[in-house]
């Protein structure tokens, strides 16, 4: 059998099969890593503040200001005179806020984050705080190093006394630049939650906060709960799951699709974390957005689910109840591919769950489209979709098995055992070799091999006996001595003839 043969590697791709928890994990871990590497295009780590607003709109003095060289700004930052401080720290702003190029380095070079932490803590100068929160917000959405120094600067403290500030501006500045310092990894995320920053943005969350403002704190909020290695501590996570809960039933799209990717980090580990999101009762709103128009709400929310099916099968079973399988088999055909992918990814999860979980996923008619992407999806969603049968045969009964195949599923399975991707072969192959085993099982496997060599199927069987990989050769051959061999038909009772057609009939309906 061939995967009594198979090295450890393939083993681990399939969900439950003789393996324990942390082992089953590994399939669909790495192809959670593999749906991330576009992530950061979809949702910015930091942001820069570009547009030109005035903390007080009748204040038309700042739309005057002249520019300063950086040497006037330098003396000016330094200056005793709060006026010209403010000046100055407008100036190095604007000069940060340029669109292309802006100089980050040399304002970090140039010495001003320890004055521009200074000028935080100037309670009696809100528009210099403003404006100094400002600088900082785009120095910190630079490289790392550079937020780095402002975090070494000391700003992280007074950045989060700002979110108690009366001006809102200021407030909301603030929200901005402890979300760039978040954004930069674990070891700046767990300084702000550190800082107590948590329990003072939680507190600016209510219906009556300006919907701008407020995507900035749902973004926020998303980089506190971003990165792991290690992940946010549970206490943090524990404070942050409430307001989130609430922020999936607002309105905006843009502070859903944050909201959303703040759970899909939370869900993207173990068992437990994923449980604690779920006991939250955020499964039935994230299926339902998971029917949005909107890519940016569609696809943290697809996301989300996804990880939370690579959980424990109750965790499975709670997604399913919430209506998953309602919105998957329409996902697997969505015009974009990166989401048919991320479907099928969802898809195959659910497949490697007990026989229940792949009736659930027969009955809600998953397998056209599924066989639909397998023959005509891009490569990318063909290998997902591939796993899906993988983990659906490997579970699934006999009966499943033979619903599998009157659905459609061998011929593009054949047709791709010429792709240039062996672990996708060898899977392909191990796939043929049960569906085998499970028509053996009912006395229907002459019926099953002559509809595989009607197919094409044994032509490439035997072809690939010959292959240059050793893995791959050496399954076909498993397949072909235990399934097709004369000396295998000359052993074998034989149904009779009748039934024999019967079947095969059956199996062909849909070709």
């Amino acid at each position: 059998m061939p995967t009594l043969d198979a090295p450890e590697e393939r083993l681990r791709k399939f969900k439950y099969r003789g393996k324990d928890a942390s082992a089953r994990r590994q399939q669909r871990i790495a192809v959670s890593l593999e749906l991330r590497k576009a992530k950061k295009d979809e949702q910015a780590l930091k942001r820069r503040n570009i547009t030109d607003v005035s903390l007080d709109p009748s204040d038309q003095q700042t739309k005057a200001t002249v520019s300063l060289t950086l040497q006037e700004i330098i003396s000016g930052v330094n200056a005793s005179d709060p006026e010209l401080c403010f000046q100055a720290t407008q100036a190095a702003r604007k000069m940060l806020s340029r669109e292309k190029n802006p100089p980050l380095k040399l304002i970090v070079d140039a010495g001003l984050i320890p004055r521009l932490v200074e000028f935080l803590k100037s309670s009696l100068h809100p528009r210099l705080q403003f404006e100094a929160a400002w600088a900082l917000t785009n120095i910190a959405s630079g490289a790392s190093e550079l937020t780095r120094a402002v975090v070494d600067g000391g700003a992280i403290q007074p950045l989060v006394e700002l979110l108690s500030s009366p001006h809102i501006t200021v407030c909301e500045q603030a929200v901005w630049a402890l979300g760039n310092i978040a954004g930069d990894g674990p070891e700046f995320r767990d300084s702000v939650i550190s800082s107590d920053a948590i329990p003072h943005l939680l507190t600016l969350v209510s219906s009556s906060i300006p919907v701008p403002f407020l995507r900035n704190i749902a973004w926020t909020l998303s980089n506190l709960c971003r990165n792991k290695n290690p992940y946010p501590s549970d206490h943090a996570v524990r404070q942050l799951l409430p307001a989130l809960f609430y922020l999936l039933g607002h309105p905006d799209r843009e502070v859903l699709s944050d909201t959303c990717w703040a759970l899909s980090y939370l869900t993207d580990g173990c068992d437990a974390r994923i449980g604690q999101v779920v006991d939250t009762g955020v499964l039935p709103r994230l299926v339902e957005l998971m029917s949005s128009s909107e890519l940016n709400v569609l696809t943290p929310s697809l996301r989300t689910v996804g990880n939370i099916v690579t959980g424990t099968d109750h965790q499975t079973q709670l997604a399913l109840d919430a209506g998953l399988l309602g919105v998957l088999p329409q996902l697997l055909i969505h015009p974009r591919s990166s989401i048919q992918k991320e479907a099928a990814w969802a898809l195959s999860n659910v497949a490697a769950g007990p026989r229940q979980h792949i009736q659930q996923l027969i009955a809600c008619g998953a397998l056209p489209p599924l066989v639909a992407v397998l023959k005509n999806g891009e490569f990318k969603v063909q290998k997902e979709a591939v796993w899906t049968v993988a983990n659906f045969t490997t579970g699934g009964s006999v009966d499943q098995l033979i619903q599998l195949v009157q659905a459609g599923v061998l011929e593009p399975l054949i047709n791709l055992l010429t792709i240039p991707d062996n672990k996708m072969v060898i899977i392909i192959l191990d796939v043929l070799f049960f569906i085998l085993q499970a028509a053996e099982k009912i006395s229907q496997k002459e019926s099953m091999c002559l509809l595989i060599e009607g197919l094409g199927g044994l032509d490439r069987i035997e072809a690939l006996q010959l292959h240059e990989n050793h893995q791959v050769a050496l399954t076909a051959l498993n397949i072909i001595e235990r399934h097709f061999s004369e000396e295998e038909e000359t052993v074998t009772a034989l149904p009779a003839r009748d039934q024999d057609h019967k079947f095969l009939k059956d199996l062909t309906n849909t070709y």
